[in-house]
């Protein structure tokens, strides 16, 4: 069962008075309980397609569907109820909150849901700061943190929701390889848990070990897709 369906998607970005074709007519099936990388040079689309994925950008043209649902016609305040309650995002940038502290970030979206007592989001949260081994920090705020640290917060908060899809951009980038090995893993046992879908953007080699299909992207296309 397709969890994501994308048919003949661009994206197109104005820069001054050149238009940026970013995307260019993708057409991918994501199957629920996927664990697929994205790979391709920098400038190929990959970020711009998670990005289309989780309704922060949306699609110039062509259509976008998750969970049987057309995204590209929702409103801003279904978006955001798709991607509080279904999908979980790691960015490269990080993009955690400054004055809260990593443990109070990865609380945060559960906070949003208000489906749990305090107590329990605690909890779950102080767990998955436990699994992402930054234990000893989960009081620093994000200033107060490495750019590997800060790394493990944005994962841990992604996964706390228990999200249907993870949309992970370079997850591994500012990680050590024995680190976004321990991170992976804790992916993969989600994977298999959960059937959690998880779709990762990546240069990282090592991410290969733990994919279920390959997709490379170049020049904004499609130009092979495998299954491993």
């Amino acid at each position: 069962m397709n969890i994501i369906e994308i048919k003949g998607v661009t994206k197109d970005y104005a820069l001054g008075t050149t238009t940026v074709h970013a995307l260019r007519g993708i057409d991918l099936d994501i199957e629920e309980g996927d664990l697929m990388t994205i790979m391709g040079p920098s400038g190929s689309g990959k970020t711009t397609l998670l990005n289309v994925i989780g309704c922060i950008d949306r699609a110039t043209s062509g259509s976008v569907r998750v969970h049987g649902g057309e995204v590209t016609r929702l409103s801003d305040r279904q978006v955001t109820d798709l991607r509080l309650n279904r999908i979980g995002f790691i960015f490269q940038t990080f993009n955690l909150i400054p004055v809260l502290s990593a443990l109070e970030n990865v609380e945060f979206p559960m906070l949003l849901k208000k489906k749990e007592s305090r107590a329990e989001i605690r909890k779950k949260a102080e767990k998955l700061i436990d699994e992402v081994g930054i234990r000893e920090y989960m009081h620093h705020r994000p200033a107060q943190l490495s750019g590997g640290q800060r790394q493990r917060v944005a994962i841990a908060r992604a996964l706390v929701t228990n999200p249907d899809i993870v949309l992970a951009d370079e997850p591994t980038a500012n990680l050590d390889s024995v680190t976004g090995a321990q991170i992976l893993d804790l992916m993969k046992a989600m994977n298999a848990r959960e059937r959690t879908t998880f779709i990762f953007s990546t240069h990282d080699a090592n991410v290969l070990k733990y994919a279920k299909t390959i997709v490379k992207i170049k020049d904004g296309c499609i130009a092979e897709k495998a299954a491993l």
